[in-house]
């Protein structure tokens, strides 16, 4: 292991100088071949399943994309000009036709151009509002399905700068729209506008929990920019584009009418503004109007929030998860919590549901209390109502079936939340005559379609639920050979029609309509496999365990036409993992992978170099457990080191890799992983660190599924961080980053520290910092640069 390292080290010292002026590069033929496809377009239906639109986009962004006016404000990413996200996808077409039909149908008006996002059903789903993008702003669009035209009602003003700038009336043929003020202000320059005194923040000593984030605001010219960019008018347009004033600006962040569309529930932020939490803890005033815009009653104030307690189970005090009822015409329900939000307290119940009913004269009413932190409810009909309850330390779920018209409830579903063996799966849904997503229920049984995961295999399923008995039968169990099949939906329970997505290895996910009595399949769309070359390559999932006997998974990929049985050729391995915090040996060694899952490369793996004669083991386990009262992360190192070793030893007792060959690589949490396996291990030859957070002082009011703060446990900090055991680590590491990361925590600045640390203590190291890219990358220059880099480094690292 010395030699093959000191030979390592030698090449990459030739591959990396201390500073290089180098332009973008595109990897070898065979990764390129892989990674310059075209992306298949996505699919949307209706709530029938009558009709399908096509919407395609560009398989990846360009650098001229990325490189637009950019303002950073309150955890927002706006373009000024244009007034919407500077990181939104953009849809550049789109085709619609009806599931019986076989050929998709051009959508006819579109413009050239096009940059469409936003894309929302009417109510009657026989239309669709989006909007387009144009050089100096948002446009309002509607698509007639029948007709597959489109056409614009409106000029580029929308304002969508706190997410969609519309939703739709009732009726189907008005839309509210976000507009931008009439008389909206020029944004203030901080390069001219001289600040009027310092910045000053204080702290009243109470005790708060507050994780790191990104573009906050940072002084008085940034409040007034971001009140000046989230403003805007609400306007009522029918489909003709005539519009008249709905309310007068205010900066509305959410907006939703009543099933019955009689009235609109509006939220609006306030001051003060914070420098310290983002835009969602920002004070908020909840008001309900009629449908003509007139003032109802204001149903929650919610200040500013930047105190909260300690835990992944913690809430902030007053009403929350605001919504209307999907079974009642104009009922809103809410939770508040009953331990002032601070999971520490002791108490019989956590949270307490309400139901208020319009005109909200009344006072609410209480529906129901958990006992655990209330984790969501599902509506049926008037009959059943499903409340949903957990708590994050035990990893505990539950849920509750609630007879309404007697006035009872029954648990019936209580499992670790990680357990994936024995999840129930999700209740088949419908719309209702409010046009909301409902529980389906015919004769008092409902239908559950679940993943079906088990220690066997992956059997998709669908259950039969007797909601009087809560008695379940299986309705429909997926046993198809050599393929998967996703259960979408249930078209027709009484002839048996459903709907899936059947796909293999090498065959593209498709949808197929299946009749589950004549086992007959009948395709739906035809979409092609664009990665021919990986047509032949071997894939496996492997079962293996660690030292302390947890079960472990993995899909392994080996060179296409590698012979097994001699295995005479010991191949380099390459390891793309990420870790996951579990409460319990069990569900941690639950197996999730399927190895007919279609093969889809993308630059989040190693799975292109199975192409050019590597061993690739991707999505290798890596849990990391804490039972009990104790936490994962207290053993957090001797755990990775262990997953690692245990990977590596099955993949050699089988014989097919040279164990001085390794590498090991991740993005984020799993870049974090690497550098911490290079500094405690020596199973590896070098690593790839793509965007992770290398200084756990920087994020010292936890990190990831860590709940503790630096100074509950500096030692584990400390122990955790490579940044602090830099010393130790003298493997090759090839670290990446976007320069505009904007994740909590990864900071850009700790792949440069980290870097700096590395490179003045002697280890070998190369650092690449992508322009304009943050946490995911998306430019086409900049991933083809990164896999050219990948390459370079894993060939002079492992192949010399």
């Amino acid at each position: 292991m010395k030699l093959k390292l000191t030979i390592c080290l030698l090449a990459f010292l030739n591959f990396s100088n201390a500073q290089e002026n180098i332009t973008y590069q595109k990897p070898s033929a065979e990764i390129l071949k892989l990674a310059d496809f075209q992306r298949a377009p996505s699919v949307m239906m209706d709530s029938k399943k009558n009709w399908m639109v096509f919407s395609y986009r560009n398989t990846y962004k360009t650098l001229e994309d990325l490189n637009q006016e950019e303002v950073k404000l309150g955890g927002l990413r706006i373009n000024p000009v244009t007034n919407i996200s500077s990181s939104v996808t953009y849809v550049n077409n789109l085709k619609v036709r009806k599931l019986k039909d076989k050929t998709e149908i051009q959508v006819k008006g579109l413009p050239e151009n096009l940059k469409i996002t936003n894309i929302s059903w009417s109510p009657d789903e026989r239309k669709i509002a989006f909007t387009n993008t144009v050089k100096d702003g948002v446009e309002l669009w509607i698509l007639d399905l029948e007709t597959a035209t489109a056409k614009k009602i409106s000029s580029s003003n929308l304002n969508s700068n706190l997410g969609s700038p519309f939703i739709w009336f009732k009726d189907s043929e008005n839309l509210l729209v976000k507009m931008l003020p009439k008389d909206r202000p020029a944004l203030l320059d901080s390069k001219k506008d001289l600040p009027t005194g310092p910045i000053v923040s204080t702290s009243d000593g109470k005790v708060s929990q507050n994780r790191t984030y990104q573009d906050l605001l940072k002084n008085p010219q940034d409040e007034k920019n971001f009140e000046i960019l989230t403003s805007a008018e609400l306007y009522k347009i029918d489909l003709k584009g005539n519009a008249t004033q709905f309310k007068e600006a205010d900066l509305y962040a959410g907006l939703s009418f009543s099933p019955d569309g009689n009235y609109l529930m509006a939220t609006t932020i306030k001051k003060p503004f914070s420098y310290i939490v983002p835009l969602s803890r920002f004070p908020m005033v909840t008001n309900v109007y009629d449908k003509n815009g007139s003032l109802l009653k204001t149903v929650n104030e919610v200040p500013l929030n930047e105190i909260m307690a300690k835990g992944f189970s913690s809430v902030r005090p007053g009403k929350r998860y605001m919504e209307w009822r999907d079974d009642q015409p104009s009922t809103l329900v809410y939770a508040e919590a009953l331990d002032g939000g601070d999971q520490a307290k002791s108490v019989d119940f956590r949270d307490e549901i309400f139901i208020w009913e319009a005109p909200f004269s009344n006072a609410p009413k209480s529906f129901f209390k958990t006992k655990q932190r209330y984790a969501g409810l599902d509506w049926s009909n008037s009959d059943y109502a499903f409340v949903s309850e957990d708590w994050y330390d035990t990893r505990n779920f539950k849920t509750y079936l609630i007879d309404l018209k007697n006035n009872t409830s029954k648990v019936i579903e209580d499992r670790n939340s990680q357990d994936v063996y024995s999840d129930p799966g999700n209740f088949n849904k419908t719309k209702n005559q409010y046009g909301r997503n409902v529980i389906d229920i015919i004769n008092n049984k409902a239908f559950l379609i679940g993943a079906g995961f088990t220690k066997d295999g992956q059997k998709p399923f669908i259950d039969e639920m007797d909601l009087k008995t809560q008695q379940k039968k299986r309705w429909y169990t997926s046993n198809l050979t050599g393929s998967k099949e996703n259960l979408i939906d249930i078209l027709d329970a009484q002839k048996g029609d459903i709907l899936t997505v059947q796909q293999s290895a090498n065959l593209y996910p498709n949808y197929f309509v299946r009749n589950i009595r004549s086992k007959k399949s009948t395709p739906v769309t035809a979409f092609p496999n664009p990665f021919e070359s990986l047509k032949n390559v071997y894939k496996e999932v492997i079962k293996y365990k660690r030292n302390d006997g947890v079960e472990l998974t993995g899909t392994l990929y080996l060179p296409a036409n590698y012979d097994r049985k001699n295995h005479t050729e010991k191949l380099p391995l390459l390891i793309w993992a990420y870790p996951t915090e579990y409460k319990d040996k069990n569900t941690a060694g639950q197996n999730t992978q399927n190895p007919n899952d279609f093969t889809f490369p993308s630059y989040g793996s190693f799975i292109y170099w199975v192409t050019k004669g590597y061993a690739v083991l991707d999505d290798a386990a890596f849990p990391i457990i804490g039972e009990g009262k104790t936490e994962p992360n207290d053993t957090f190192i001797p755990q990775l080191v262990a997953n690692g070793k245990a990977a590596i030893d099955a993949l050699d007792k089988l014989g097919y890799i040279d164990r001085n060959k390794v590498a090991v690589g991740g993005h984020s949490y799993g870049a974090f992983m690497t550098a911490n396996l290079l500094t405690y291990s020596k199973d590896y030859a070098c690593g790839i660190a793509r965007s992770g957070a290398y200084n756990r002082t920087l994020t010292p009011f936890g990190f990831q599924s860590e709940q503790r703060n630096y100074w509950d446990i500096p030692q584990i900090y400390n122990a955790m961080s490579p940044f602090m055991n830099a010393d130790k680590m003298k493997t090759p590491l090839l670290l990446i980053h976007g320069d505009a990361d904007n994740n909590p925590g990864t900071f850009t600045l700790q792949t440069e520290r980290y870097f700096q640390a590395l490179k003045n203590l002697g280890a070998p190291v190369r650092m690449v910092l992508l322009p304009k890219e943050a946490h995911g990358y998306a430019a086409k220059e900049n991933i083809f640069h990164v896999l050219w880099e990948e390459d370079q480094f894993l060939e002079k690292c492992l192949k010399k």
